[in-house]
């Protein structure tokens, strides 16, 4: 079995923080999204990875290299962002005969996805219910088969999102189909979907199976990315005890980071050597090597090597930048 996991996106809606740092490796909790993405791999036995990167994504094939040292990856570098059907028609020779699992690279979801283990359809389909719809790719279900397959539909016939885990046991005939929509240049909202190529697959007889899925984080934006940080604290359950300061949990403090006289929590996520000094901060991320000084941070992300002092303030701080609201 292999996972074929699309990285390639630009993060436009996360910048500035994705300026510098491709979104896959920005943290949510205790580690970056690609981490949690690969453990939730691992209990399904998959041990290859083939990564969908864009020219400036080379850190996070070399971040799984050097975390996960006893995966095979391989990286395949999307030239131009035609779609996420585009970018997974690239993987064809990476991916073989082997049954795939297609996992969206900025998506992380709990569920029982050992079910994949068990499927006797020529795939499954994560889903679950959503408020609206038309945002996402939606699925029909007749006979506990998926039927339908439609890419945000402004009149959509069902409620049942797809989240971007996908197994599929028919490879070969996934790639023919996604073969076909690109030759014949067939496109849905200007790009070449994934939705199109299992439409096809299920015109020429596969059976999907939902997989329905309990929670599904999606880390597109500040705000969805500082609830998925939420939670995952909640669930990691560090506790945490620095001499001289408070900390109020969850929190996720590594030991190379530098806290002094301090209150940190509840919801903070600290890079790796970080200072802080005089500060309270909380429901935040603070990126690595930043350095938070004589400062109060509330809802607040905080690139890598950025650096604040002084007054309360809500803050998105980019990569190597620098604040001081002293007017002196």
């Amino acid at each position: 079995m292999k996972a074929i996991i699309p990285v390639a996106g630009s993060g436009t809606r996360l910048r500035p923080l994705t300026h510098t740092k491709p979104k896959a490796l920005l943290y949510v909790g205790s580690k970056p999204i690609i981490a949690h993405i690969v453990d939730s791999l691992l209990p399904l036995g998959c041990r290859h990875l083939v990564l969908i990167i864009s020219d400036e994504g080379f850190n996070i094939t070399r971040y799984l290299k050097n975390h996960y040292p006893g995966l095979t990856i391989e990286t395949i570098v999307q030239e131009e962002r035609l779609g996420l059907g585009h970018a997974v028609s690239l993987t064809g020779d990476a991916a073989g005969d082997d049954d795939l699992i297609i996992v969206y690279g900025d998506t992380i979801i709990e569920g029982n996805l050992t079910e994949v283990t068990q499927c006797e359809t020529d795939g499954l389909i994560a889903v679950k219910k959503v408020k609206d719809p038309r945002r996402f790719g939606v699925v029909n279900i007749h006979d506990g088969l998926i039927t339908e397959f439609e890419e945000k539909p402004s009149k959509p016939r069902s409620n049942l999102a797809i989240v971007g885990f996908n197994y599929i046991k028919n490879s070969r005939v996934l790639f023919e189909c996604l073969s076909e929509i690109i030759t014949k240049d067939y496109k849905t909202r200007g790009e070449f979907q994934i939705t199109d190529a299992f439409r096809l697959m299920v015109e020429r007889g596969c059976t999907f199976k939902p997989l329905m899925i309990d929670k599904w984080f999606d880390c597109g934006t500040p705000r969805s990315l500082m609830e998925t940080n939420r939670h995952m604290l909640e669930r990691e359950g560090n506790d945490i005890t620095i001499p001289g300061s408070i900390i109020i949990p969850p929190v996720s403090i590594p030991p190379n980071a530098e806290i002094t006289t301090s209150i940190i929590g509840p919801y903070v996520s600290v890079g790796d050597c970080a200072v802080i000094d005089h500060s309270i901060i909380s429901d935040s991320i603070i990126g690595t090597g930043a350095r938070v000084s004589n400062a109060s941070v509330a809802s607040s992300l905080i690139g890598d090597d950025a650096t604040i002092d002084d007054r309360p303030r809500r803050l998105i701080i980019g990569d190597n930048s620098s604040l001081d609201f002293n007017m002196e």
